[in-house]
Order: structure tokens, then C-alpha cells, then sequence
């Protein structure tokens, strides 16, 4: 557990450089892929979290514990709202749901200034978001076994800068 909060610690001094003036308003977002779903059923098109998957929604509200998240999103799935709720819970936080074909337009931008945000997402729509802040092509689709990805995104009035971290369960 240390080495995952030296590595985010570490993350954040660095993405904080960025904002080098004193008043200047800066947006962390914090991206993921839901975790581990339920495979039983191959129609099921909304399914649950496996144990192993709420195992590490747990795991991902521990190492997200002192990033002082003030706002989560997820995508209107059972799996994307299971892992985002440990988190959510902890914070004292309601979840609103994002629509992935409007991810990032203005209205997200103004409500979530100058915030930490949680992101909630899946293999295709949260390395996509991660580009749409960036506003360039530097993730592509996540694996479907991957469920480790940690984006740390930062916003400043000089532009976005990024980090990928693995936070293995």
C-alpha cells in the first residue's frame, strides 16, 4: 500500500508543477475503468461486479483516499456505479452519471473546475476521455482483462498534462 501512495504522491508533485501561479484554478481528474464484472451471463449487458471486481473498488477507495476527491461520475452502468460507490461513500459524495457520447463538452468543464473529480468508465470511453481533456490521441482502448489503469489527468490555464499509473489488486 505505501508503494501506491508514494507513486500517486509522487504523480501529484509532479502534475502540480505545472500550475506554477499562485491563484491559478487547478482540475485533477482522476480516470478508471470499472472493476472486475460478472461474466456468467454473455447477454447480460449490464452486469455486477465479481467479488474479485467489488474487492478492488475497495481497493481503488484506499488508494484514492487522500487525493480529497470533491466530485464522481460514472457512466449509467450497474459495474461503473458498484466500483465508483466505496469512493463515493467514503467522501460523503452523490454519483452523477455521464452521458460517454458528451464526455467532456462545457457544461462538464465549468462544474467541475478547480476540482478533483473520480471518473468511472470502460475499456473504450475512459482512455477516450483522457484524450478529449488532453485534446490529442496519446491512450488507446483499454484491454477487456484490464482493470488496473489509474489516469491522473491535470488541468491548468497552460494546458492538460497526463500520468498512467497500474494499481494492481
Amino acid at each position: 500500500m505505501k508503494k501506491y501512495l508514494l507513486l500517486i504522491v509522487f504523480a501529484f508533485s509532479t502534475i502540480a508543477g505545472f500550475a506554477q501561479e499562485k491563484d491559478e484554478e487547478v482540475t485533477t481528474y482522476y480516470l478508471i475503468r470499472h472493476a472486475e464484472k460478472q461474466r456468467t451471463n454473455p447477454n447480460d449487458k449490464d452486469p455486477h461486479l465479481t467479488y474479485k471486481g467489488t474487492k478492488r473498488a475497495d481497493k481503488w477507495a484506499e488508494v484514492l483516499s487522500s487525493a480529497n476527491i470533491n466530485m464522481v461520475y460514472t457512466t449509467n452502468y450497474n459495474r461503473t456505479k458498484e466500483t465508483a460507490q466505496p469512493i463515493a461513500l467514503k467522501n460523503g459524495l452523490r454519483m452523477y452519471v455521464y452521458n460517454p457520447s458528451k464526455m467532456y463538452d462545457d457544461g462538464f468543464k465549468y462544474n467541475t473546475k478547480g476540482k478533483n473529480v473520480l471518473i468511472v468508465g470502460h475499456s473504450n470511453t475512459t482512455p477516450a476521455f483522457v484524450n478529449k481533456i488532453l485534446g490529442k490521441k496519446k491512450y488507446s482502448q483499454i484491454a477487456d482483462d484490464n482493470n488496473s489503469n489509474l489516469y491522473i489527468v491535470t488541468v491548468t490555464k497552460k494546458g492538460a498534462t497526463s500520468v498512467l499509473l497500474k494499481i494492481e489488486n
